[in-house]
């Protein structure tokens, strides 16, 4: 597993990324054999990465649950063998490979569920150029430029693609959404969130994800430049400073002593925490909205999004090596 050193070292160079450079053969997604009836045949996903816990819940959302009727995960593949056993076992899922590639021509959509997300791109790359819808969890990678090629590449060979934050799409944040454009003025906003700079799965990136993107999705102004403000003493808090292309500043707070994430505003009124409105039934907005593309093909989040989100987390962690202001390229 990369350490912080090494993954330093892959970020200034713009993530390795080499195997982009690769021909890009055109495509195109299968089609059923005549007189077959698609709708009663169950669609297969396979997961590449079994490290993270969400491969297991995904495995029992599908398999066990049933969230999503006519869905099944059969393959998972694991960077050790113990992850994928206990995917298997956790999950429900019937075939542990010990190649990705064992699944190409098996699978209908996939899924890519590294914790490194430096990882994703090229585990993604070969079922993308083949036509498979996949969703990358976040965070999408480590390089906006990266995110930028790859993303001309499914765009080109027509497969579908997204990645995002749990917390950003889902049926709360666009709850908050709405309630944002009920309010008048904003002037600044704050955030709470975890997140470490010293993560072994790429520092801010890993939750720092989780604190970026519900902004971009909250608010429609890009974020033009971040700044890491870094607390030396062990254990306490530090902060990011995010600028909007229409001046608004928003500050993340990186807490250490609870899990979760909330969000405040100022307004003329005063400051308010946001707070969603509806309780989700059933599976959220991210999971509905995959099987979705899964089944038809649309992106729930253009791509200009993803890169960009991209982007600032890039940006910050940056600053973090620099203690400057640095501009978001996107």
């Amino acid at each position: 597993m990369a350490n912080r050193r090494s993954f330093l070292e892959k970020l200034g160079k713009g993530a390795a990324f080499s195997t982009l450079a690769l021909s890009l053969p055109s495509t195109v997604f299968s089609q059923p054999k005549s007189g077959e009836n698609p709708k009663k045949k169950t669609k297969i996903i396979g997961i590449i990465g079994a490290e993270n816990s969400h491969s297991r819940g995904f495995g029992k959302m599908f398999n066990i649950d049933k969230k999503f009727p006519g869905w099944e995960v059969k393959y998972i593949w694991g960077e050790k063998e113990e992850f994928a056993q206990l995917a298997k076992d956790e999950g429900g899922i019937p075939v542990i490979v010990k190649d990705p590639l064992e699944m190409m021509g098996k699978i209908d959509a996939l899924i890519v569920d590294h914790r490194h997300g430096d990882l994703h791109l090229d585990a993604a790359l070969p079922f993308v150029k083949a036509g498979i819808p996949t969703f990358v969890d976040k965070p999408f990678c480590y390089s906006s430029q990266a995110a930028k090629i790859f993303l001309e590449m499914a765009k080109a060979v027509g497969t579908p693609v997204t990645s995002y934050s749990s917390i950003a799409h889902s049926n709360a944040t666009e709850d908050m959404r709405e309630q944002l454009a009920e309010m008048k003025e904003i002037n600044q906003v704050t955030c709470y969130g975890k997140a470490d700079i010293n993560s072994i799965y790429g520092g801010f990136f890993f939750y720092g994800v989780h604190m970026v993107e519900p902004l971009i999705y909250l608010f429609k102004e890009k974020i033009i430049s971040a700044r890491f403000n870094k607390n030396e003493k062990e254990n306490l808090n530090s902060t990011a400073s995010l600028i909007f292309e229409n001046g608004r500043m928003a500050t993340l707070v990186i807490t250490t002593k609870k899990y979760g994430w909330q969000t405040f505003v100022e307004t003329d009124e005063g400051v308010v925490e946001l707070k969603s409105r509806v309780e989700t039934v059933g599976p959220d907005k991210n999971y509905v909205d995959m099987v979705t593309m899964f089944s038809t093909g649309k992106e729930p989040r253009s791509h200009e999004s993803i890169i960009h989100g991209i982007a600032v987390l890039e940006a910050i962690q940056k600053s973090i090596i620099s203690g400057n202001w640095e501009s978001v390229v996107s």
